[in-house]
């Protein structure tokens, strides 16, 4: 049995978030939770939505799935961002009053699966700005130490990036050179900033969106359901790119520097 979740933050957790850009927490479900989002996981697999996508290599012993945005469509997704601890925490974490869905994101390395998750920064795919933002990285399967999501602490604060592809590894949105590369990472001084954690079903890992993080394959199978949550600064921002996930419309319905107040991002907090 898990034990009670953890519906409310520490000062000393809210400021290594702030610090870091990235926290552990133990427990932030608890055993209904769990299986409400197992059960969704399960029914997302068997009925894929739009944007389901194999991101693994065609000769890969295993596959790597992702999708996106199906929380509407998904009551069991549904259930968890919205009235499980999680809106509480995301607003604790970012220091705003309010919280409000951004998107739901599945992850599912099946066992077996080489394919690794190069480093990257998330906000350079969205469409969004502002620094009040936070996912949640939550395993419904045991995670060891060397197949989870590493990250490198304070990395949220050296600005935007190179984005890369994730296969090819070349430059995207932005022209070679134009934006400060990614360090190398093998580098002692980055090396000793990084940091990850093993986790039981139900902990979570909460980062920020520009938050570095990187993640190797799976010998076993891992299902991974993130929530993404924004807060009171985020605000629409129209990229010259298809952002991942795309939101088809919503140019039309909001103006770019615009609160993010529309109904596929609904306030859940308070």
């Amino acid at each position: 049995m898990l034990a009670q979740p953890q519906t409310t933050l520490s000062d000393s957790q809210i400021t290594a978030f702030q610090n870091d850009g990235a926290i552990v927490i133990r427990g932030a479900l608890d055993t209904a939770e769990l299986e409400t989002l197992r059960s969704g996981i399960e029914r997302n697999l068997r009925e894929p939505g739009q944007l389901v996508a194999v991101a693994s290599r065609a000769d890969d012993p295993g596959q790597f799935i992702e999708d996106f945005c199906n929380w509407q469509r998904i009551s069991e997704y549904e259930t968890i961002l919205k009235h499980s601890a999680l809106p509480r925490l995301a607003a604790q974490l970012m220091r705003s009053q309010t919280a409000r869905i951004y998107h739901d994101h599945l992850l599912v390395k099946t066992a077996g699966t080489k394919q690794a998750t190069p480093w990257h920064q998330d906000q350079p795919y969205y469409n969004v700005s502002g620094e009040q933002n936070v996912s949640f990285w939550i395993p419904v399967d045991p995670i060891p130490r060397e197949s989870t999501l590493e990250f490198l602490a304070g990395s949220h604060r050296m600005g935007w990036l190179m984005p890369r592809t994730f296969m090819t590894q070349q430059a995207k949105w932005f022209p070679e050179g134009s934006l400060s590369d990614i360090p190398e990472m093998t580098l002692p001084e980055f090396r000793e900033r990084i940091v990850g954690w093993a986790l039981a079903p139900g902990d979570c890992v909460a980062f920020h969106m520009l938050t570095l993080h990187a993640a190797s394959g799976s010998t076993s199978q891992r299902r991974v359901f993130s929530a993404r949550y924004l807060g009171d600064d985020a605000r629409h921002a129209p990229r010259a790119w298809r952002t991942s996930p795309e939101f088809p419309g919503l140019r039309e319905r909001l103006s770019e520097g615009a609160v993010m107040n529309d109904p596929l991002f609904p306030l859940v907090w308070p």
